[in-house]
């Protein structure tokens, strides 16, 4: 799956970086994918379910799961 930040909705309650540090990073108030990340939960149980709960519960939805909101 493909892990992306929409930084236009983003607020920068930090929690992704929390939550999930080896995958998102925190900078200049906003949260965003480290590089090298963007492609995550290639392998079943190596981690997707995380990404999915953290995108699910990110205040601002900024989270994007392959270029979609989980919500959505």
């Amino acid at each position: 799956m493909k892990v992306s930040v929409d930084a236009d909705v983003c607020y920068g309650s930090g929690e992704c970086a929390f939550r999930a540090p080896a995958v998102f990073g925190f900078q200049d108030g906003y949260g965003f994918v480290l590089p090298g990340r963007e492609e995550y939960g290639e392998e079943p149980g190596d981690g997707d379910e995380l990404i999915r709960d953290i995108a699910e519960r990110c205040p601002s939805q900024a989270i994007r799961i392959n270029g979609r909101r989980v919500t959505d």
